[in-house]
């Protein structure tokens, strides 16, 4: 297999989309989901439209070392990954003390502690080759406060920040780190997180668009990425205009189910 991209979260949304991507440029293939059937039929199509190699690896995320796993089975196949999308990610919508403490639990390792892990056991062999990119999926979440899903925006406030740093500490290396930031996408992780009538959601963009910017993003070694322009000029300099208790309403109001 040659220039290797693994993805995960790789079965529907982003994940999907950033496979079918890299697939396009004749590039190969390690897809990481939980539902082997869809990831075997994503798998025939891939192989199918662009004649590239596809390997599988059905794996959960959310169950702790779930990263050294994934690192022995490409050990065992052979396996040199050269491009890491990490793209997994989970939701959860509600007040905090109202929302089971074991779903945040699972939310913080899926966001954080699964995405922390892959990317310290992969990232050695891009090193040493002196070549490699990283995405990560993370959202505008992770710039502002986000009462009624406190603890999402806090996991996307660890990547962008973690996305930073790191790129900062492999400056020389040939390793290039790219954070992808979106505003709210259509991807089925709205209906997951509880947001079927947020008005949120109302004008979320397409998972194809958000992940073809993410993808060209990280090949123009970017270290931020957003799907929107006016998102980015929001972020960047109209948020930090206003008081934190406004941001606060107003992050609020946008989440809060009709």
């Amino acid at each position: 297999m040659k220039n290797v991209g693994l993805v995960t979260g790789a079965s529907s949304g982003i994940g999907l989309e950033l496979a079918r991507i890299h697939a396009s440029k004749g590039r190969d293939l390690v897809l990481v989901a939980r539902r082997e059937d869809l990831l075997n039929q994503f798998k025939i199509e891939l192989e199918s439209a662009h004649g590239v190699k596809v390997f599988i690896i059905v794996e959960d995320l959310m169950v702790p070392g779930a990263a050294q796993r994934i690192l022995d089975v490409l050990h065992q196949n052979s396996i040199q990954v050269d491009y890491l999308f990490n793209n997994a990610g989970l939701g959860g919508y509600g007040k905090f003390i109202d929302r089971n403490l074991s779903d945040e639990n699972r939310m913080i390792q899926l966001n954080i502690i699964a995405l922390t892990e892959l990317t310290h056991v992969l990232l050695p062999s891009m090193v040493k080759q002196k070549k490699g990119y990283i995405l990560n999926t993370a959202s505008s979440a992770g710039f502002m406060p986000g009462p009624l899903q406190s603890v999402y925006f806090a996991t996307k406030a660890f990547v962008v920040s973690f996305s930073q740093g790191l790129s900062r500490e492999l400056k020389g290396t040939g390793v290039m780190v790219t954070a992808l930031c979106p505003g709210p996408v259509k991807t089925g992780f709205e209906k997951a997180a509880g947001f079927n009538e947020s008005p949120l959601f109302e004008k979320a963009k397409d998972a194809h668009s958000t992940a073809k910017k993410g993808y060209l993003g990280m090949e123009k070694n970017k270290l931020i990425v957003f799907n929107e322009l006016p998102l980015q000029f929001a972020v960047n300099w109209l948020l930090p205009l206003f008081p934190r208790k406004t941001v606060l309403w107003m992050i609020e109001r946008l989440q809060t189910v009709k």
